[in-house]
């Protein structure tokens, strides 16, 4: 190897110029045209119509736990696919592609982090429909390169604190909130079984809040116990614990765990084996504290944490669901508004079992989705970044979902936010009960809740600052 200066370069002899190339629409004009473009559309490279050669796609992320021992959701990412498939399938958003990448935020702020600059690599106009509870992790990231984060989960708080975060959800503050207005009218003690940390700090509040809005007296009390699990023996002993002040027939669990909901539930009815759960009554059971006889406990849940799929799996009717309390934020999967979703699951999906049209994450990658296209197609001929995305995000640009949630916005004129969470979009929440194994809507019956409320107020109401701890 030489050490001292480059040869000086001598001019090459030109070779002839290549024939000019003909462009890909060009290439596909002749017999074959037909099928090729058929293939090429099957494995998401292909032309889109009304696209120019040169207009970029429009790429966007989806992020989710998929391999963790906590809670996982693939079937957003999965979902995310679909709609990617779907969409491109017939012409793209406003002639142009639609590029979907998704990542696996492993639960963990690195991986979260990693998937957080790799959108920004990658020039993503907006992370869409996406689930992470590493909000610092995230948000930094993607905040720096001013890239929106449309439809996330609703898990952390600064989901609706950050400007940068534009919901389609009340989150879990609003479910929590909603579970105590459903669980008001039977029950005279709550516990309260959530995760250890930060997360659901707040969570005894917005449910005692909840509970006193919907008129009730309850008492709540605040059990939080680590996730991913496989025996809550004790924690479940002390649930039983807590509500021995209540009458027998007035005493009910509040369980928001995730994908840990099912292994609680599991060691619960075990301490409790004759009637642990249900909705009322009382059964001569032996509960692990040695107190005797156990009545039954009405057992409530979110969204999330129990699903159609837990439920069938779990005995149905004859399983320690039935009469379970379930709040959630949309319709119940059988309302005919989710008719298109369930289309586009089983025409693009592919078989993909990750996808359960009655999974909350999967709804809200929909909805976000829905409010992504609404956003470009409102952007018209005009370039789309993330910038001009936020813009019209910012500008209060209107976003119907076919009645799924209430017209979405998020401009500056927008009236509707909610103290303590002014990122907030929607408040409606649904009260859903397991009736005949099947999550249905609830029945609006004496003093409970209808199928559907606003948890707006419960929201506002000022914190009593204990956290529900004893």
């Amino acid at each position: 190897m030489t050490t001292g200066p480059l040869p000086i370069r001598t001019r090459l002899r030109p070779r002839p110029a290549p024939a000019p190339r003909r462009g890909v629409r060009a290439a596909f004009r002749g017999p074959l045209a037909g099928a090729l473009c058929g293939l090429l559309l099957a494995s998401g490279c292909g032309v889109l119509p009304g696209g120019g050669d040169d207009e970029p796609p429009v790429t966007v992320m989806t992020w989710a736990p998929l391999h963790t021992t906590g809670t996982n959701a693939p079937g957003m990412t999965a979902m995310a696919r679909a709609y990617e498939r779907w969409v491109n399938s017939g012409g793209g958003i406003g002639g142009r592609e639609l590029r979907v990448l998704v990542c696996d935020e492993g639960n963990e702020s690195v991986a979260a982090a990693e998937c957080a600059r790799r959108a920004v690599r990658e020039k993503a106009v907006a992370v869409v429909g996406s689930y992470s509870e590493q909000d610092a992790a995230i948000f930094s990231p993607i905040s720096l390169a001013g890239i929106p984060y449309l439809g996330g989960y609703g898990i952390t708080h600064e989901e609706f604190v950050n400007p940068d975060s534009y919901p389609v959800n009340g989150g879990l503050p609003a479910l929590i909130a909603a579970q105590g207005a459903q669980l008001a009218p039977d029950c005279d003690r709550v516990a309260l079984v959530r995760p250890e940390g930060v997360t659901g700090d707040t969570w005894p509040d917005l449910l005692r809040a909840g509970v006193r809005g919907a008129g009730g007296k309850g008492e709540v009390v605040d059990l939080p116990v680590p996730v991913a699990s496989s025996d809550y023996t004790p924690q479940a002993g002390q649930v039983l614990d807590r509500l021995a002040p209540a009458p027998a027939a007035r005493r009910c669990v509040s369980v928001a765990l995730g994908d840990s909901t099912a292994a609680f539930v599991d060691s619960f009815r075990r301490v409790a084996p004759s009637g642990g759960t249900g909705t009322g009554g009382t059964g001569a059971g032996t509960g692990g504290t040695g107190a005797g006889a156990t009545p039954a406990v009405r057992v409530g849940s979110v969204l999330g944490s129990v699903s159609q799929r837990l439920v069938d799996r779990s005995g149905g009717a004859s399983g320690p669901y039935e009469g379970a309390a379930v709040t959630g934020w949309y319709p119940p999967a059988s309302d005919p508004r989710w008719a298109t979703m369930k289309k586009v699951i089983t025409r693009h999906a592919f078989g993909d079992n990750a996808i359960d049209p009655a999974d909350a994450g999967v709804q809200t990658t929909w909805i976000a989705y829905t409010a992504l296209r609404r956003i470009v197609e409102s952007l018209g001929e005009g370039p789309v970044t993330a910038r001009t995305v936020r813009d019209a995000l910012d500008k209060g640009t209107k976003v119907s979902t076919g009645g799924l949630t209430p017209t979405l916005s998020w401009g500056d004129d927008y009236a509707r936010s909610v103290i303590g969470y002014p990122r907030t979009a929607n408040t409606r929440v649904t009260h859903l009960e397991v009736r005949d194994g099947q999550l249905v809507a609830a029945q609006g019956t004496g003093d409970g809740p209808g199928a559907t409320g606003d948890a707006r107020e419960a929201l506002e109401s000022e914190p009593t600052g204990s956290g529900g701890r004893e």
